[in-house]
């Protein structure tokens, strides 16, 4: 499962354009829209530090969130965030609302493990990532927090598909037409093979 759900509170907001969100961030607050599941979509302002504090702590955008709006609790998950392009502070958030049936989009981070025991990766190979996170679509209150890719026996040339990586239950790839490439091991360069091999006649 995904990172353990948290609480934000938030004011409705009833002013909306840039004017309006200026004033906002001068008093610590970021403008933000709760849309989605059939229902008409809620201006809000919530507090800057809370939510910066969220994106830095990392599983933002695949953590299920609650915010307190005047009372009225609503369930959500962060789909969009702005970053001011200049001083790098969010601007602004996009959260969808959920529901137990709700079906989302989301980009899963991949991980590796058992890296030296991998032989291509111990005679010199390179661990080629091609894809960092894959884009499934999943059950909102069931979004793994990050898919794990064995890397036990793996040899120079092999390469690790979508279809090696054991998916949760209704989780998905949004490409799901093909087997796509998540990583390679690429063999070493010519000459790090020589140094390898000279080491070890060296050794001997």
């Amino acid at each position: 499962m995904s990172h353990e759900s948290y609480e934000l509170k938030a004011e409705a907001r009833e002013r909306v354009g840039k004017g309006s969100a200026r004033e906002l961030r001068r008093n610590g607050l970021i403008p933000a829209v709760i849309y989605g599941d059939k229902q008409a979509p809620i201006s809000i302002a919530i507090n800057t530090n809370e939510v910066t504090k969220r994106i830095h702590a990392g599983g933002f955008l695949t953590t299920i969130a609650t915010i307190d709006v005047g009372g009225k609790k609503i369930k959500v998950l962060p789909k969009d965030y702005q970053l001011d392009p200049v001083r790098d502070f969010t601007v602004h958030v996009d959260f969808l609302r959920v529901s137990g049936n709700t079906a989302v989009t989301v980009e899963i981070p991949v991980h590796f493990e058992n890296h030296e025991k991998s032989p291509g990766l111990k005679a010199g190979g390179v661990l080629n990532i091609v894809r960092h996170e894959v884009e499934v679509h999943c059950p909102a209150d069931a979004i793994p927090e990050f898919f794990t890719i064995d890397l036990t026996g793996l040899k120079s040339g092999d390469s690790i598909h979508i279809s090696s990586v054991k998916l949760p239950k209704n989780v998905t790839p949004v490409i799901a037409d093909r087997d796509f490439t998540i990583a390679t091991i690429v063999a070493p360069a010519a000459g790090l093979t020589e140094e390898a091999e000279g080491g070890e006649e060296a050794s001997a």
